[in-house]
């Protein structure tokens, strides 16, 4: 038994049918000081009893959400439910970025923690980018750290738009200019004047290929493109996807790295590749 679910299973006894102990989560997700967990149907009548024994096993949380679903609709809201503690806003740290957000209004996907460093690592000094899925920041924070030359964050959701302003003051960037529209509507200031645009943004990141050559300088450049994919479709499926796009646009594909950035379901992956397209 993982440690979690072993101190969980303790702090429970007696308060909970012996039949359910076997249905505990073995872990959680942290974003800031507040814990968001997965619970089977079976224990959501459990949820404020759980979530009340995980704030005295863990001290140093306020907050205990419970997730109902998914995120929904081009806007990525989330599903959760406080089940315990005060507050649903938080600050979270992450590679040296501070993240404010209200977990209930907004994502925010640690399991991408590896992938926004690695991004912060790729882009140049002097470019710059078009983020047309920006979130709260996630990857506009880091990659404006890396002291490129300008970044658009572009962000639908007005909820992580607001946070996103917020979060821009919050690390001191300069170099950050955010946009809140759908990025297939962006201002005609921000038409072919990046040389990397990202696409952090999935399932169905397919529909807003075209928009992100728009994106782009007429000389090409590079777009991260995120999507969800089963096994068996890696990686020919997204490469032609990427080739026949390309081609609308009168440019040579040249896949810079591509790698699985974590399962997204079973036998189905987030990936991401790193996509060079140029005339």
């Amino acid at each position: 038994m993982k440690p979690f679910k072993e101190a969980l299973t303790k702090a429970l006894e007696g308060r909970i049918d012996s039949r359910l102990v076997g249905l505990l989560p073995s872990g959680f997700q942290a974003v800031g000081d507040i814990a968001i967990l997965n619970l089977r149907k079976e224990l959501f009548d459990k949820g404020e009893m759980i979530g009340r024994s995980m704030l005295v096993l863990y001290p140093n949380l306020k907050t205990v959400c419970v997730k109902l679903d998914g995120v929904k609709g081009i806007e990525r809201a989330p599903s959760l439910e406080k089940v315990a503690g005060d507050g649903t806003e938080t600050i979270h740290r992450e590679n040296g970025c501070l993240y404010k957000l209200d977990v209930t209004k907004v994502m925010f996907s640690k399991g991408n923690t590896l992938e926004r460093g690695r991004l912060a690592g790729v882009v140049g000094k002097g470019e710059v980018v078009a983020d047309m899925f920006a979130g709260v920041g996630y990857f506009s924070i880091p990659i404006a750290k890396a002291h490129v030359k300008k970044v658009y964050a572009i962000e639908i959701n007005p909820s992580a738009f607001e946070y996103l302003e917020q979060n821009i003051e919050l690390n001191n960037l300069k170099n950050v200019e955010p946009f809140c529209c759908d990025n297939r509507k962006a201002p005609e200031k921000l038409a072919h004047v990046a040389d990397r645009v990202l696409m952090g943004y999935l399932p169905g990141t397919d529909k807003f290929l075209d928009p992100a050559f728009w994106f782009l300088k007429p000389s090409g450049g590079v777009i991260h493109f995120h999507n969800v994919y089963r096994d068996s479709e890696l990686w020919n499926k997204p490469i032609k996807i990427l080739e026949d796009a390309g081609r609308r646009h009168g440019m040579k594909l040249k896949i810079l790295n591509k790698h699985i950035v974590k399962q997204y379901a079973p036998r189905m992956q987030h990936v991401v590749i790193d996509a060079e397209f140029r005339r």
